[in-house]
């Protein structure tokens, strides 16, 4: 397995192309399995998740062609609606191409998802929500069996809570439900914004993406589109911490100033300058330590439980004590026992971690352990005396095109170290 190494001390000074959303991506590739025709996305990410779900797809049927900057997926016919455990196993993202398989096909079998260790995220909210637009579900020796011979109908679905992942399977099943579906209580991230302008374009009737109500009009088919996958607010706040926390001054091009806010107000009390610019966004370092600044994760548009492990980092080195409330997903604090490592301070207390900064960290030999905890480590190395080789970092390359590239462009004194 692949390892990265930092040698800290040194600031940041540049720009940042931020890639497109991985979040997003993966919701929008399933969106091919709805339609016989060409769907091509632009600004696609290029990472170990998408070519794993371009491969269940490539099973299911469709046909994936992508360049640097693109990906065409045509599924002129389905070959398969059964996702096996093997192919789904990795990544929870893939469960969803249940709601597509059954709104196209009529049914589905689609083995229960894996691929995740921050808890146990199940999956009662899509089903539900899938039995609400008429399906008949099963579960049987790891699979979900799911069927609506005469077709999915629409319905009103009222979330018991927010689930950015139950609101986006709803979505993508109920666009060719026969009448009306009501999303109740739904998410409101930009990446639900971004789905439903990729699926209107194909031409479904979606409407009040982005609020906590959406009405879709379902539609007898879709057709091909082109789309543009939006910028990866997690991407941006991730370099923008670790400007923040290792010095310099960085352009984040094409970042979306609206889908931060959360973060630009916790970053702002600690110390650090940021501005709207045409092209993105500027983060501009103190040249002081941090203040340190509390925060608590929360539904969007709260501050992000996907940026929690990277703000973590950062007030590792702060001056002062900070409360970080984790209150989306739980056994989310995996990073914490490897910043302490390379001398953070840091006291866990169920869903609290009190972090009381230390003037500088150590260089240490690191391990990953979830796709967000691992880039934390990263910052923590930028800022570190000394060398942090960090493992198991291919759960880094699940969702971050080209860290090191990135990040070397920019000063840092990193590598990958290939095994």
């Amino acid at each position: 397995m692949d390892s990265i190494k930092v040698r800290g001390g040194h600031p940041l000074k540049g720009e940042v192309i931020i890639s497109g959303a991985k979040n997003s991506a993966l919701k929008l590739m399933v969106a091919t399995l709805l339609t016989d025709e060409k769907l091509t996305l632009t600004r696609m990410p290029d990472l170990a998740d998408t070519r794993f779900l371009s491969g269940l797809l490539n099973h299911l049927g469709a046909t994936v062609e992508r360049d640097a900057a693109s990906m065409t997926l045509h599924t002129a016919r389905l070959a398969s609606a059964e996702a096996p455990y093997d192919l789904v196993r990795k990544m929870r993202a893939s469960f969803n191409v249940l709601g597509p398989l059954l709104a196209r096909n009529g049914q589905a079998r689609v083995s229960l998802p894996g691929g995740c260790a921050i808890g146990a995220r199940p999956v009662d909210l899509h089903l539900k929500a899938l039995e609400a637009l008429g399906a008949k579900i099963e579960l049987s020796d790891g699979y979900v069996e799911a069927k609506a011979e005469k077709g999915l109908i629409g319905a009103q679905i009222d979330f018991p809570f927010v689930s950015v992942g139950a609101t986006e399977h709803a979505m993508l099943a109920a666009v060719l439900a026969k009448g009306d579906t009501v999303l109740e209580n739904a998410a409101r991230e930009p990446e639900i914004q971004d789905l439903a302008d990729c699926l209107n374009a194909m031409g479904a009737k979606v409407s009040g993406a982005g609020s906590s109500t959406i009405l879709i009009e379902g539609v007898d088919r879709l057709r091909g589109a082109e789309h543009a996958v939006v910028p990866d607010r997690i991407e941006t706040g991730t370099y923008a911490l670790a400007v923040a926390t290792a010095g310099g001054e960085v352009l984040l091009r094409d970042a979306v100033w609206k889908h931060n806010t959360a973060l630009w107000d916790r970053m702002s009390a600690a110390g650090a300058a940021l501005k709207a610019e045409k092209d993105g966004v500027r983060v501009i370092a103190s040249g002081d330590r941090l203040a340190a600044t509390d925060m608590e994760t929360r539904p969007y548009p709260g501050f992000p439980t996907d940026e929690q492990a990277q703000f973590m980092a950062a007030m590792c080195v702060a001056d002062g004590r900070s409360v970080i409330r984790e209150t989306i997903f739980e056994n989310r604090f995996m990073h914490a026992p490897e910043l302490m490592r390379m001398g953070a301070k840091i006291d866990l207390r169920g869903n609290e971690a009190i972090v009381t900064g230390v003037e500088s960290l150590r260089g240490a030999p690191v391990m990953a352990t979830d796709l967000r905890a691992s880039v934390s480590l990263v910052i923590a190395g930028l800022v570190a005396a000394g060398e942090t080789t960090i493992g198991r970092v291919y759960h880094l390359d699940r969702g971050f095109e080209h860290l090191e590239a990135k990040l070397a462009g920019c000063g840092a004194d990193i590598e990958r170290i290939k095994e």
